[in-house]
């Protein structure tokens, strides 16, 4: 089985354009395929678990550029591990929380990499900002100075068509740049953070920056 995640890995870096980081979701992954990860050329680990993600980080901690990119819904009382041990936070989902963790990064001197969590298409499975309410926040949001928010993230419903990923991710991309044309001065919204191992292709033509995958690299399944 040595080296299957490899070649999955070359497969996948082909198949995207330079400017598109892939991020390798490793939640329930062994540290020995990470490795294997590792080695084939990936430095960005995605974790939605902050125990899990900790011990990993630990067993970890002789691999060198490694980016750590949280994923999973923020529960406020884990925001300080979380700021601490991540260089991305992917699931800022609400304006609460934004206040909450620019409010422990200026204490803790530090300046986390975000991306706002919105939800273009109604799904009350997923967290995040309803298109009409992010607008209005934006003025808010724009005052969390120690908050490096980089741009939108999606994670869009069970069962779409093709052609409705692809509206709804190309929906995302427009909100960003509506955004990005607004000028405020810390919300730059240079990244889209959109795209999974069933969808990452139609995200990449809608504009994605960057792609969570996970299934299709360390999955038993063949690559398709």
């Amino acid at each position: 089985m040595t080296g299957h995640i490899s070649r999955k890995i070359a497969l996948i870096k082909q198949q995207i354009p330079d400017n598109v980081e892939l991020i390798a979701i490793t939640k329930q992954v062994s540290i020995e395929a990470m490795r294997e990860a590792y080695a084939a050329g990936i430095s960005n680990f995605g974790e939605n678990r902050l125990q899990e993600a900790l011990s990993k980080q630990e067993q970890l901690k002789d691999l060198t550029n490694v980016d750590w990119h949280f994923i999973g819904h923020i529960q406020k009382n884990k925001v300080k591990k979380i700021i601490e041990n991540f260089t991305w936070i992917h699931s800022v989902d609400s304006l609460s929380l934004a206040e909450k963790i620019n409010s422990l990064a200026a204490k803790l001197d530090l300046m986390p990499k975000v991306f706002l969590q919105v939800k273009v298409m109604p799904d009350p499975n997923k967290y995040g900002w309803e298109v009409s309410n992010l607008l209005q926040d934006l003025e808010q949001l724009n005052q969390f100075e120690q908050l490096k928010v980089q741009g939108l993230m999606t994670i869009l419903p069970w069962g779409l068509s093709e052609v409705e990923m692809l509206k709804a991710f190309a929906t995302v991309a427009k909100l960003s740049t509506a955004i990005r044309q607004k000028n405020y001065a810390h919300l730059p919204m240079t990244e889209l953070s959109m795209g999974m191992s069933g969808d990452y292709k139609l995200a990449i033509q809608a504009g994605a920056t960057k792609i969570r995958l996970g299934r299709i690299i360390f999955g038993d399944g063949q690559f398709d």
